[in-house]
């Protein structure tokens, strides 16, 4: 789960982590208010959206060329910014060309920026512990900086039996040149923030950019926070912060029914129980030529209407041209994948092709429960034979559809 910035910036300074002043607004008039109540000659006017690169985003129907981040000097200018950016699309490189629809704004003090630096911790699988990344290139993505210069980019891995160290960020904040009490206000820095990594249960934690000021301090200028949907449970609080207008609305309906999806680009529906058999079937529908639609897993334990409600997720994606339904009968049965099917196709009019593949507990039972449907489904034998015809399906009902 992702929250806004000025969400991330409230759970910082939690943290004693420190960051600028800022309030939230959802109007013009607020943000005129909020100025007014932090005062101070430079404002800066944020929109909030779940995307970086907002400074260099553009909005869709303005010509001015003005950016979703903007640095302005008095209280009208606060005022007609906001009036710019707010209910207006937001396009920057994370958000694609549709963009995202800016509802909410946070105008932040003025800072003396001396230097932009980047500050990022996550799990890295490769080592199976949290790292620590740093960079004197702040203000980029840190992308383009491991591409074009990877030696720019500082790493501290930090061993799960002792936990971080002062020496750790004591290590960062030399490679970063810093020096003076900069190294202090950097060490009390990323120690604070790695702890409120590790306590919320955070899977990403960015600052971009980290900022030394003109008079010293280390300052968060930015901030993203990303976390782990299984430890939610642990922090009401942090899951209040979901703010579900920008979150895709299909994967939003399947996190309603403890369902794993995610959309793709593709054109083939896909519903398996498993991360690793769903994966693999995305594999073989890429091999046999075709695109898969979606990652869903329904799990080991689903229910005839949870396995209802995916079908349903399925079809309602204008882009599904053909659906590969991939089971193997553990813990989950068979024919209440099947049961599933057939509700969810009932109820929705079904007019792509449908290839199942059942394997495992109650096999024969599921496959009479398709048969007797009167269903259109094409039955497979294995994976690849599953991939092979829904592929080939999906061909001629595109080729039927062109004859029209």
């Amino acid at each position: 789960m992702n929250i806004h910035e000025y969400q991330a910036k409230e759970l910082l300074r939690r943290y004693d982590v420190l960051v600028p002043h800022g309030r939230v607004a959802f109007t013009p008039d607020e943000a005129a208010h909020a100025a007014r109540k932090l005062g101070g000659p430079v404002w800066v006017v944020k929109s909030q959206i779940h995307a970086g690169g907002r400074g260099a985003g553009r909005f869709a129907d303005d010509s001015s060329g003005k950016g979703g981040v903007r640095v302005v000097k008095s209280i009208d200018d606060v005022r007609s910014s906001a009036a710019q950016m707010l209910g207006k699309t937001l396009v920057t490189r994370q958000t694609g060309p549709a963009g995202r629809v800016v509802r909410r704004l946070y105008v932040e003090e003025g800072c003396d920026i001396a230097r932009e630096l980047y500050l990022g911790i996550l799990i890295d699988r490769a080592t199976s512990r949290i790292t620590i990344m740093a960079s004197t290139e702040g203000g980029m993505e840190i992308e383009e900086v491991a591409a074009r210069t990877p030696e720019k980019i500082l790493k501290v891995a930090i061993d799960p039996a002792s936990g971080i160290q002062p020496f750790h960020a004591r290590r960062l904040a030399f490679g970063l040149g810093l020096s003076g009490k900069q190294v202090g206000a950097a060490t009390r820095f990323i120690l604070s923030t790695y702890r409120a990594f590790t306590e919320l249960d955070a899977s990403i934690v960015e600052i971009n950019p980290l900022v030394v000021t003109g008079s010293g301090d280390v300052m968060a200028l930015d901030a993203k926070f990303s976390f782990d949907d299984n430890a939610l449970f642990r922090h009401p609080d942090i899951d209040a912060m979901r703010d579900e207008s920008e979150e895709d609305p299909a994967e939003t309906e399947a996190a309603r029914h403890a369902l794993n999806y995610v959309r793709l680009d593709g054109n083939i529906g896909c519903m398996v129980n498993g991360a690793g058999l769903a994966m693999a079937t995305m594999d073989i529908i890429k091999l046999h030529g075709g695109e898969p639609a979606n990652f869903l897993d329904v799990g080991g334990g689903a229910t005839t209407e949870r396995v209802t409600a995916a079908f349903r997720l399925i079809l309602a994606d204008p882009e599904v041209e053909g659906i590969l339904v991939n089971i193997f009968g553990g813990i989950m049965r068979c024919d209440v994948i099947a049961e599933g099917v057939v509700a969810a196709a009932r109820e929705v009019d079904l007019t792509v092709p449908l290839v199942v593949r059942l394997e495992g507990t109650n096999v024969d039972l599921g496959k009479k429960i398709l048969r007797d449907s009167g269903l259109p489904v094409v039955s497979a034998k294995d994976l690849a034979d599953a991939a092979e015809k829904v592929v080939a399906a999906v061909r001629t009902h595109q080729s039927k559809k062109g004859g029209k």
